[in-house]
């Protein structure tokens, strides 16, 4: 009833307590309770006795009264659950995937206390700066395929981005979104499966959006930004996040219906990897470089290596060196 309730409130003008409970079906006493609930959220919202209730703003807080009414999805964000702060939107959803959440069910936090990254590292973010959000997945498909998942989750959220600011996006192998050769936002997956088959996959977004760069760790600010510090001005999340969540949930539905190989080329096209020379590490076998040449069907990088020799590399951290970019001949040849 919130939303439909705001959406009365955003008409504009005055509105009393008597005519929004006649277009919601309730008593003005219920209408008098989500109005303070509302209140309590960061609406500002006038009353007269006279004249009714009149909107005045919104919090800059992603939720789902301010996510749903602009989202064009179907199954993803439907439900959206919002926390002021939690330890991680990761473990909290993969318990709820456990508990049997829906696929689409959306976990969105202002602030964590501790955020996750790859591997195990944590995730800094600045309460109500940037967006933490993990989404419940349950595709029908074999865990070998779910490397996939954030490549197609970094495609969305570029496009995203493009949609709702001017910038330019690129993405690093595996999971890393960056603007200018800094480190914007990160992917997570985590996934509990069988031998065949997926029971869940809880994939995780950080995405610095309006976060200072004196608010980043001194240490990371020489290969971090934001999107306001790239574009020099704010940038709404309830945007990003309803423009995401659309993204991501049409190309999970081709990906999961028709294959990886169309998102595979955007891919490709958005990326800063394919064709640079980089250096691999975290692999179990000391550090590794070479030339990117391409990546498979499956997700996996093709390296060529000094000694010419090609190492599909399936996971790994990656740094870029002297950039070089790979003629079509080279790639065929």
């Amino acid at each position: 009833m919130d939303s439909e309730l705001l959406q009365a409130l955003r008409e504009g003008g005055h509105i009393s307590g008597e005519e929004l409970g006649r277009r919601l079906n309730v008593t003005r006493t219920a209408i008098w309770k989500r109005i303070n609930r509302l209140r309590g959220l960061g609406y500002e919202i006038t009353s007269s006795p006279r004249r009714g209730y009149s909107f005045m703003s919104a919090p800059d807080l992603l939720l789902s009264e301010e996510i749903e009414p602009g989202l064009r999805t179907k199954i993803f964000g439907r439900p959206i659950i919002f926390y002021s702060e939690l330890s991680s939107t990761q473990d909290t959803a993969k318990e709820l995937a456990r508990k049997g959440a829906k696929e689409g069910t959306v976990v969105i936090a202002e602030n964590q206390t501790q955020g996750k990254g790859r591997k195990g590292r944590e995730w800094s973010s600045a309460s109500g700066q940037g967006i933490q959000i993990s989404v419940i997945l349950r595709p029908r498909l074999r865990p070998s395929q779910s490397i996939q998942i954030p490549l197609v989750a970094g495609v969305a959220m570029a496009q995203a981005i493009i949609e709702v600011t001017p910038l330019k996006p690129r993405i690093k192998w595996p999971n890393d979104l960056m603007i200018g050769g800094k480190k914007v936002g990160g992917i997570l997956t985590e996934m509990n499966a069988e031998i065949d088959r997926i029971d869940y996959v809880v994939l995780g977004v950080g995405l610095n959006v309006n976060t200072p760069q004196s608010l980043f760790p001194k240490e990371i600010r020489r290969i971090a930004t934001s999107l306001a510090e790239e574009l020099g001005g704010p940038v709404s999340r309830v945007r990003l996040v309803q423009s995401f969540l659309t993204e991501f949930e049409g190309l999970y539905e081709e990906f999961t219906t028709s294959g990886f190989q169309t998102i595979r080329e955007r891919w490709k096209a958005m990326s800063d990897t394919i064709g640079a020379w980089v250096e691999l590490s975290d692999m179990g076998e000391g550090k590794m470089k070479g030339r990117v040449l391409d990546m498979d069907m499956e997700g996996a990088l093709l390296l060529e290596k000094e000694d010419q020799s090609i190492e599909r590399i399936l996971a790994g951290d990656i740094s870029l060196r002297e950039s070089s970019v790979v003629t079509q001949k080279e790639l065929t040849s």
